[in-house]
């Protein structure tokens, strides 16, 4: 295989798994803002 398709892969791979670790942040802060507001009320 081209040198420039493997690197191509891992360049997806790499912004594939950034993607889904944000996504993940995103959706442990919104669950912890709901626990949180949950107590207010």
């Amino acid at each position: 295989m081209n040198q420039n398709v493997i690197y191509a892969l891992e360049m997806l791979g790499q912004g594939m798994l950034g993607i889904f670790v944000v996504l993940g942040l995103i959706a442990l802060g919104v669950f912890l803002l709901q626990k949180l507001d949950g107590k207010k009320k």
